[in-house]
C-alpha cells in the first residue's frame, strides 16, 4: 500500500511541476513572471507571453530578476528568454524609437519658437535617451533628446 501512496505522491508533483494542477501558494511564497514559450532577441513583450510561476519563500534568482509582469510587458528581449525561466532584468530594454540611419524629426523649441527639419539618427535612441542626429539640409551634426512622439527635440526650454 505505502508503495502506490508514493507512486500517487511523486505523481502529483510531477503533474505540479508541469502546471496541470494547480496548488494554492503558502503566504510567504513569491511570484515571477516567466515566458509561456520561448522569447527571442528583438521580441517585444505582450501580456500574453508571460505567466505567473510561485516560488519558496527561500528561493534567490541567480540574477536580480523581473518581479512583476507589467515591468517586462511593452519592453524588448535583449536576448533569448526560456519558458519557465526568471526574465533576468537585464535582458530587456525600451522600445528604440529613433533607429540609426532612419529619417526623423528634428525639433527646436526655445521660448514658444519652432523650428523643425529633417535628419538621420547616428543611433538607436529610446524616449528621454540623448541620441545625435545629422541634419539633411545642412550636413551638421545635431545632439537632441527623444520624445515620445518619435521626435527629436534640441534647443532650450520648451
Amino acid at each position: 500500500m505505502r508503495r502506490g501512496v508514493a507512486r500517487t505522491a511523486r505523481g502529483l508533483r510531477a503533474a505540479c511541476a508541469l502546471g496541470l494542477v494547480a496548488v494554492p501558494a503558502a503566504a510567504a511564497d513569491q511570484t515571477f513572471p516567466v515566458p509561456v514559450a520561448t522569447i527571442y532577441a528583438g521580441d517585444v513583450i505582450k501580456p500574453t507571453m508571460l505567466r505567473d510561476q510561485t516560488y519558496p519563500e527561500n528561493f534567490k534568482p541567480r540574477v536580480p530578476a523581473v518581479e512583476t509582469a507589467a515591468r517586462a510587458v511593452g519592453k524588448v528581449a535583449r536576448r533569448t528568454l526560456l519558458p519557465g525561466e526568471v526574465i533576468p532584468s537585464g535582458a530587456l530594454e525600451e522600445v528604440k524609437l529613433v533607429t540609426r540611419g532612419a529619417p526623423t524629426v528634428i525639433v527646436f523649441e526655445e521660448r514658444g519658437m519652432v523650428i523643425s527639419t529633417l535628419g538621420t539618427a547616428l543611433a538607436n535612441a529610446a524616449v528621454n535617451e540623448p541620441v545625435t542626429v545629422r541634419n539633411t539640409a545642412t550636413g551638421r551634426l545635431i545632439q537632441g533628446v527623444v520624445q515620445p512622439d518619435g521626435r527629436v527635440r534640441t534647443g532650450g526650454q520648451p
